[in-house]
């Protein structure tokens, strides 16, 4: 890892951040859409969207792990209590493993059904073996559990984003890409405590 750290998450990881929530929040939508469409082509073009928009989360997730193996994120602000600190990990790491978890259950059970997998209309290699009913079933719940899971640790992050907000204690300037460099907290001393 790298020893470099400063108040703020450097660029690329606040242009991987922000990618992936976009990236995350159309997989949702599109999710949650596809799912009341009529079988048939209608239906096909969103599976097929939702697929390979899934595979770039997997990759893209695993770029951010990686990015954050060498660039260390910086730490934990001065002012946060040390509750909110174990919160925030927990979350963090919640939300990576999910992250992970999500995508990577919906490529395996896409891989047993008898449908090609295709990235972007491109063939994608099957890690399973077409027409297993049982593996895609069990795969395609732990997909829909994990997305579940997600969601409500995504709306604790985002409630702790508008709190840091309104706080306005430099937090939420850490990971927001129009603010300034210099992360001053605008926190009385005796509430920093």
């Amino acid at each position: 890892m790298s020893a470099v750290s400063s108040e703020r998450y450097n660029r690329p990881a606040i242009f991987l951040h922000w990618l992936h929530a976009a990236l995350v929040i159309a997989l949702l939508i599109i999710g949650w859409m596809m799912t009341d469409l009529p079988k048939g082509p209608v239906r096909t073009a969103p599976y097929a969207l939702h697929k390979s928009l899934g595979l770039c989360a997997l990759a893209l997730v695993l770029i951010r792990i990686a990015w954050r193996r060498f660039y260390t994120p910086p730490a934990a602000a001065a002012q946060i209590r040390p509750w909110e600190r174990k919160l925030s990990a927990v979350v963090h790491r919640g939300l990576y493993f999910l992250l992970v978890l999500t995508p990577l259950a919906g490529l395996l059970s896409a891989s047993f059904t008898n449908h090609s997998l295709k990235f972007f209309g491109l063939l994608f290699p099957s890690v399973g073996w077409p027409e297993n009913a049982t593996l895609n079933a069990i795969f395609n719940s732990l997909h829909k559990g994990a997305v579940w899971a997600l969601m409500f640790l995504l709306a604790l992050h985002v409630l702790a984003a508008f709190y840091h907000a309104f706080r306005h204690d430099g937090v939420i300037k850490r990971m927001v890409p129009w603010c300034n460099k210099q992360v001053i907290p605008n926190a009385s001393p005796a509430r920093q405590q």
